[in-house]
């Protein structure tokens, strides 16, 4: 089966859920012995970590520029060349903070809406290319937040196309006055879509609650992993709590830097060690500054990565005993959960959200989101052999059962199988 994957890269300076998802989605599908063509969106990615088989459309700069400045008329070819420029376009990637939409609001709505003469001539472009190509059996869309293709999919190529869901407010509620404009034109758009995919049924039923429309059209398919890239019967030798996500507050990584000082300040786990990676954005270095101060009385216990790459995954992994990503709001899935388990390492993690279902019995779910409560959960975790090994053993299960590369390419595969075969009666 021949699938066009079209995904938006966010550039590479910090994990991002959404890319990683989309690196897996790709992955275990070409594994599976599918043909997969990944193009990419907004900004290039990087080929040591995502391969992508077409050119950039909708380069990110030249749309935005386009978009504020030359809406009713071309941009120079001149301008247009310089903005496109490799150059230009890894500058952007290297400032790039992918989960804010401020300043975005117009090029945001017209890759829902799929309206206007700029996003026209950019969507033209793209059929075009692929026309020149051998037609996919399936067009899968990273996301509802570039619908609008969809649209011009569907008129120009008749092709059945399936769009995933997950975390879409994130970007769009910060738009303020435009959200409801975007969460409209998603909804217009829905039509042109034959099959969804969430991530988890924690969010299929959030989206739901917004569309219940395409209950019949939505399934689940969690992330997986390739279990041989992870898996490591071996732990350090001291006790190694990794957090691995973005440096952000919005990832509560403030929140485990407080636990973990409380922690050591009981005296209680002499060695425990903190494991710091996942890069971050210019909008982070503020941040980041405050927080190595909570952590300056224990700054030798306290290993940072200062630099991230998708290649740093199983390796962070590998050199911890237990992952703790206190995210401050009901994200649809966490990946680092996933990955904790593919490497056998159980996780503590908030009763919110998608963790109760994705963490199972893989670890410790602990009520309030605050520094207190994650520390006494360390503290239950760390302190009790007997309880990290029953965690342990389940990440493990969970691992392999419901989040390894083989159970995600089959139902992928089946999804698409079932809209194909949908479309030619």
């Amino acid at each position: 089966m021949k699938i066009l994957f079209i995904v938006p890269g966010s550039g590479d300076a910090f994990y991002c859920g959404n890319c990683f998802r989309d690196n897996l989605h790709a992955s275990s599908l070409r594994k599976a012995g599918h043909e997969v063509v990944v193009m990419p969106l907004y900004l290039p990615l990087d080929p040591d970590s995502f391969r992508a088989d077409a050119p950039l459309f909708f380069p990110a700069i030249s749309l935005y520029v386009s978009q504020k400045y030359y809406s009713r008329k071309a941009m120079p070819g001149w301008m247009e060349k310089i903005l496109n420029s490799k150059r230009s376009l890894s500058m952007a990637a290297s400032f790039s903070g992918s989960t804010s939409s401020r300043g975005l609001e117009d090029m945001t709505l017209a890759m829902i809406n799929g309206r206007g003469s700029v996003f026209a001539r950019h969507a033209s472009a793209m059929v075009d290319w692929i026309r020149q190509q051998e037609q996919p059996d399936v067009v899968h869309l990273s996301s509802s937040l570039v619908i609008g293709i969809a649209r011009m999919l569907k008129t120009e190529m008749d092709v059945p196309i399936v769009c995933s869901l997950q975390d879409e407010e994130i970007w769009i509620n910060p738009l303020g006055i435009h959200a409801a404009s975007a969460w409209q034109g998603i909804e217009d758009n829905l039509g042109y879509i034959d099959a969804f995919v969430a991530s988890s049924e924690f969010y299929k039923a959030e989206s739901l609650k917004r569309f219940p429309g395409i209950a019949d059209r939505t399934e689940v398919v969690y992330p997986g992993l390739a279990p041989e890239l992870y898996s490591s019967d071996s732990y350090p030798a001291d006790p190694t709590l990794g957090f691995f996500y973005r440096m952000s507050e919005s990832d509560g990584l403030h929140i485990l830097a407080e636990a973990f000082v409380k922690v050591k300040r009981t005296g209680r786990i002499p060695q425990l060690r903190l494991r710091i990676g996942g890069g971050f954005s210019g909008a982070d270095k503020s941040f980041l500054r405050r927080l190595r101060t909570i952590l300056r009385p224990y700054r030798s216990d306290v290993t940072w990565l200062e630099t991230y790459s998708l290649a740093e995954h199983a390796a962070f992994y590998r050199q911890t005993s237990a992952v703790c990503v206190p995210i401050t709001f009901s994200e649809a899935v966490g990946l680092y959960v996933c990955e904790s388990f593919a490497a056998g390492r159980p996780v503590i993690e908030p009763a919110s959200g998608s963790f109760p279902e994705i963490v199972g019995g893989g670890g410790i779910l602990y009520e309030s989101n605050d520094s207190d409560c994650l520390a006494r959960a360390i503290l239950s975790l760390f302190t009790d052999r007997a309880l990290w090994e029953k965690c342990r053993d389940e990440a493990v299960r969970l691992g392999r059962s419901r989040y390894s590369d083989a159970v995600q390419a089959q139902r992928l595969g089946g999804i698409y199988g079932k809209i194909l075969k949908q479309a030619k009666q």
